[in-house]
């Protein structure tokens, strides 16, 4: 090759690369930037700028398992809320049946056609979705999964209810504080084989093994299957069977309610104590007549904000999803633990004074 001809070849190559390297440092794309096969989670090349201006002017999708759900209307009035509030714009777009996995797929197609800045999704299938909101992801839209997650490759963050340590502690909690941390109880639970449950239960027998629970006795654990029926006949039983019961918990909104329909026929009412997981529109009956006295489920209004502000977060660059970064919402401080989680944090309590301020 002449002299010349190498010279301007080498001039080019020098040129490309110079292209490359600007374009990296302006935040192109890079092999990071693409899922990492081996974890399965999605890896931006980005750093996070907790200090970044938050952008305004943003449209932010939500797509609920169903609309006109009473439960996933309060939690996208409080997406609703917050985007109002940070100056951004919501969009909401669903099913009308919570069973229905392929509309929700063609909802996040059309988010991504519109051209939307983040995407709020509560996943019918965990599978059924990732590629259309991959498709969504590679088109620049956030994605953030709340109440119920998808793969952790096909999303950038999840805004999780509470963590299952939180919700199995403070059910013991409640509990032992209505029974004066003295007595026998017992645990109503759903199917011997449900996965969060246990992991629930896991929780509350730690709880117990505090000291300051020695007087309180776990004497069963029984399983209602999460149907009514069989939970009313549980809670039937486990009196009959250990009479000087003082309290219950069941940590499934199925069989909170049948045992609170069967205390509240009975002359156990207001004398064993019940608590768990139920809905206000569940149990305001049970709480207003005396037979239970609080009971706990995180707010999903507060859950739905805290979706909005975490998709805020992300397309201004505050936060990528990766764990151990944190961002302000609210005025509250948050960290992304492992696989992009954010958990809403202790569930809210429910009672008399606060019930009627809630419908779902």
């Amino acid at each position: 090759m002449r002299k010349s001809s190498l010279r301007r070849a080498c001039a080019a190559l020098c040129a490309v690369s110079s292209l490359a390297l600007a374009a990296t440092a302006c935040g192109g794309t890079t092999k990071e930037d693409v899922k990492n096969e081996s974890t399965g989670a999605a890896v931006s090349a980005g750093k996070a700028d907790p200090n970044a201006a938050t952008k305004k002017g943003l449209t932010v999708g939500f797509l609920p398992k169903q609309v006109n759900n009473p439960y996933f209307t309060s939690a996208d009035k409080g997406g609703e809320a917050a985007l109002k509030e940070l100056g951004s714009r919501y969009k909401e777009v669903g099913p009308s049946s919570a069973t229905d996995t392929s509309g929700q797929v063609s909802y996040v197609n059309t988010l991504t056609q519109q051209q939307v800045d983040g995407i709020a999704v509560s996943a019918q299938d965990p599978g059924a979705l990732c590629t259309a909101l991959k498709q969504a992801m590679s088109n620049k839209i956030k994605v953030v999964t709340y109440d119920s997650d998808t793969n952790p490759g096909c999303r950038n963050a999840f805004v999780s209810q509470a963590s299952a340590e939180d919700l199995g502690r403070t059910e013991v909690q409640l509990l032992a504080e209505q029974i004066g941390y003295k007595g026998e109880i017992a645990i109503l639970s759903a199917a011997q084989t449900a996965t969060n449950q246990n992991v629930w239960i896991d929780f509350m027998k730690k709880e117990l093994a505090d000291p300051k629970y020695k007087d309180v006795k776990l004497v069963k654990v029984a399983y209602g299957n999460d149907d009514a029926q069989q939970s009313f006949q549980q809670t039937q039983g486990l009196l009959q069977q250990y009479p000087n019961l003082k309290g219950i918990i069941s940590p499934t909104t199925v069989g909170i309610k049948a045992a609170a329909q069967y205390l509240s026929g009975s002359k156990y009412k207001g004398k064993v104590k019940l608590t768990g997981l139920g809905t206000p529109n569940d149990m305001r009956t049970y709480v207003k007549n005396g037979t239970v006295d609080a009971f706990e489920l995180w707010d999903p209004a507060k859950l739905g904000a805290l979706a909005a502000q975490t998709a805020v977060a992300l397309v201004s660059g505050q936060i990528t999803g990766k764990e151990g970064e944190t961002f302000k919402a609210g005025g509250t401080a948050y960290a992304i633990g492992k696989d992009g989680v954010i958990s809403l944090g202790k569930p809210t309590v429910f009672d008399a004074k606060n019930i009627d301020q809630f419908d779902f």
